[in-house]
């Protein structure tokens, strides 16, 4: 059985307590489903703001609640002004890292071949990445999804051996439906999932193409996560504005 994940990105938002509380909230909510998570092999991961990485930590001990950053810097040290290292990160305690986001792409220009430099960094520090791909509106109206995320696929990856490319998880995040309310209807959700897992394969190993977790990210919600969650090829979701809300987010992880 794949691992199923529901990771929540909070993005920049929150204050220290609001992280702390929400982070005990989702905690005691792990708590009560642990059985059912176990069963069904659920795991829970916050990536709050990195200011907050520590607070929610502390909050986490103990618990089966994952914590990971909201992105990191390819190099492991020196004069990066602002960026925080991988080795800061697990340094920490942290498990997982997301990379390759839509906003880091789209908002700060961040290309393949720096997000491929991240992914290995991120591995190298014994850090799990949630490296995503997607498609704008425009690519998926001109019928280019296919090539778009084979292209960010082979290229994010291309320095990576079958033993590194184990350590990932993938999300598959359409640009157009990240924070619009938009969400990509399970067949479309479900066909790109699939033709990634293909790719697994052809780039890697049968093992890998069924063992690796592929979320789906993209205005997901506790109303449509049920039905995007019942795909074959969907092993979870990475969430957005439903995360910030220890309610929503519990919903939709009991909905896998």
């Amino acid at each position: 059985m794949r691992q199923k994940i529901i990771a929540g990105n909070w993005k920049m938002n929150l204050n220290r307590q609001q992280a702390v509380d929400l982070a005990s909230q989702v905690v005691h909510g792990a708590v009560a489903h642990a059985d059912t998570f176990a069963r069904r092999s659920i795991s829970l991961v916050l990536c709050p703001p990195a200011l907050y990485l520590e607070a929610v930590l502390n909050q986490t001990k103990g618990s089966d609640v994952a914590v990971g950053a909201q992105n990191a810097y390819f190099q492991p040290a020196g004069a990066f002004t602002g960026e925080i290292s991988s080795e800061m990160i697990a340094d920490l305690g942290c498990t997982y890292v997301i990379i390759g986001h839509s906003e880091r792409r789209q908002v700060f220009g961040e290309s393949d071949q720096m997000i491929n430099q991240k992914l290995a960094a991120v591995i190298a520090a014994g850090l799990q990445p949630i490296f995503c791909v997607g498609e704008t509106l425009a690519e998926r109206e001109a019928g280019e999804t296919a090539q778009v995320i084979e292209h960010q696929f082979r290229e994010g990856t291309k320095a990576l051996n079958a033993e590194d490319f184990s350590k990932i998880v993938i999300a598959y995040e359409p640009v157009w439906a990240i924070g619009t309310g938009k969400v990509a209807t399970p067949n479309q959700a479900e066909t790109v999932h699939s033709d990634l897992r293909k790719l697994i394969g052809s780039c890697y190993n049968s093992s890998l193409e069924n063992s690796v977790s592929i979320l789906y990210g993209g205005s997901v919600n506790s109303a449509n996560a049920a039905e995007l969650l019942a795909q074959p090829n969907i092993d979870g979701a990475l969430v957005g504005g439903a995360s910030l809300k220890a309610d929503s987010f519990m919903a939709i992880a009991a909905s896998a």
